[in-house]
């Protein structure tokens, strides 16, 4: 399809509502509850937990990059990484960023806004023993976000391999998990007529305002 032909790919979404009398208290326990919606649907979403993040450097250069969920509670969302990369740079220079979920097949997304922290080494260790050992490897082996060939990439993970033969892998101290902390939730959900229905949490103090937005 050429570029001039996008207008044609449109849809209508089924008219399902999302009512401010239906929501949890927190935005947190929202989520949970959508959450465990979608992976009651595995087949439909092979990856529920996929996430943009989108982070910016200094200068405000922004930057965005689909990654894994792998916690959450009422600090905020996690992901772990290797801190020198891009997005770990950007978390540290400018300690600002957003999530979204793209659950498209149910017509509903989940956007988050907040400031972004490190987690505790103590989290980070216990997220990392817990990988697959070649998942553990691979954290030692990148660079992430450098330059490289692919011969270079797959042949430090072979010496990292036998290096760490039948030993237990330590976790890099360059590598750990960020949290976002949010400040806003919204919760969207497809509607007839681009009617959509978009509810917004907003941390007020230490309370949670819930607000709707024009779609």
């Amino acid at each position: 399809m050429k570029g001039d032909d996008l207008y044609k790919l449109r849809r209508s979404y089924a008219d399902n509502p999302l009512n401010e009398a239906d929501m949890a208290a927190d935005p947190f326990t929202q989520f949970e509850h959508w959450f465990d919606h979608v992976l009651g649907i595995p087949d439909v979403i092979a990856e529920p937990n996929a996430m943009v993040l989108a982070t910016a450097d200094a200068d405000g250069q922004p930057s965005a990059r689909m990654v894994l969920l792998k916690g959450f509670d009422d600090r905020g969302f996690v992901l772990h990484t290797n801190y020198t990369s891009r997005k770990g740079q950007e978390a540290a220079a400018n300690p600002k960023g957003s999530l979204v979920f793209p659950w498209n097949h149910i017509e509903r997304q989940v956007v988050i806004v907040g400031s972004v922290e490190k987690v505790s080494d103590a989290e980070s260790v216990e997220y990392f023993s817990a990988r697959p050992r070649g998942s553990q490897i691979a954290a030692l082996t990148s660079e992430q976000s450098q330059v490289i060939t692919r011969e270079g990439l797959e042949k430090r993970w072979a010496e990292l391999a036998e290096k760490y033969a039948g030993d237990p892998i330590p976790r890099p101290d360059f590598w750990g998990g960020l949290r976002v902390v949010p400040a806003t939730v919204e919760f969207w959900q497809g509607r007839n007529n681009r009617l959509h229905d978009r509810l917004r949490y907003r941390r007020e103090a230490s309370a949670w305002v819930l607000e709707r937005l024009s779609p």
